[in-house]
């Protein structure tokens, strides 16, 4: 695998109770996996959620698709990625899941900026990613 291709990346260890009666991740967890990848990835770029809701910006997920490839099992560590373009008012996460070299699960996640209680263009939103976008 090369991180190269990824803005930002974080190990992830697999705990005994997100599994199923099957001795695998529940699918479920894919997204909170994913969803705490994103907000280290923000404190990364130097805002928390917070922050963001003290500034009155407030990100929703609008659409998420996840493809799973493979499965996670107990003790599994695996390393969580971000890729991120911006179409629009859009925030695009591309976000892969990895065993080593083996992607798990692939993941398409689209937010928008809800600014003071409105729909926006996510200019303040992208501010704090503009060092990222590629």
């Amino acid at each position: 695998m090369n991180f190269d291709d990824y803005i930002f990346h974080m190990p992830l260890k697999v705990r005994d109770y997100e599994l199923d009666a099957e001795g695998i991740v529940n699918n479920a967890n894919y997204l909170h996996y994913m969803e705490y990848t994103r907000h280290e990835f923000c404190e990364q770029a130097g805002v928390s959620f917070k922050a963001m809701l003290d500034e009155g910006i407030v990100p929703v997920v609008r659409k998420i698709e996840i493809e799973y490839l493979s499965s996670l099992r107990s003790t599994d560590v695996a390393e969580s990625c971000i890729r991120y373009e911006r179409k629009g008012a859009k925030f695009i996460f591309y976000q892969d899941i990895f065993r080593g070299d083996e992607l798990i699960a692939r993941g398409i996640v689209t937010i928008v900026s809800i600014e003071n209680g409105r729909l926006s263009r996510g200019e303040r939103l992208a501010e704090y990613f503009k060092d990222y976008e590629r």
